[in-house]
């Protein structure tokens, strides 16, 4: 169930230096299964956010994803696309953080194959 704007989400982390705390690895399972998302744009995103991010996720910033995934995949997606920006009224420093971090990875293209651009990839017969 999405919180309510300008509620605080009840996963909200706890304030102060627990925010910076390492994500446990069984936190950090539940999150990556908490992040599946019905759209395959907003997976792709959150996909290259994680392997990018994944050992250094902080408490705060799994508080923070968690605000995010209760959005719904349209409202999410305009987001990451920065469609919209996110309103002051539910989004504290990390969420904008985190979103900036994710818009970032999501810019980025996967890495490239590793045939060269000289070699042609069919034969011409």
């Amino acid at each position: 169930m999405a919180a309510l704007p300008g509620t605080p989400s009840p996963s909200a982390p706890p304030a102060g230096s627990a925010a910076a705390e390492p994500l446990g690895e069984r936190a950090l399972s539940k999150l990556k299964w908490r992040c599946r998302r019905g759209l395959l744009e907003n997976d792709l995103f959150i996909a290259r956010f994680f392997e990018r991010h994944e050992s250094r996720i902080t408490v705060g910033q799994a508080g923070a994803m968690e605000v995010l995934m209760d959005l719904s995949d349209n409202d999410l997606l305009d987001l990451l696309l920065r469609r919209k920006e996110p309103e002051p009224a539910w989004a504290g420093a990390e969420v904008v953080e985190l979103l900036q971090l994710m818009r970032a990875d999501g810019a980025q293209r996967p890495a490239a194959s590793t045939t060269s651009p000289s070699s042609p990839s069919r034969t011409i017969l």
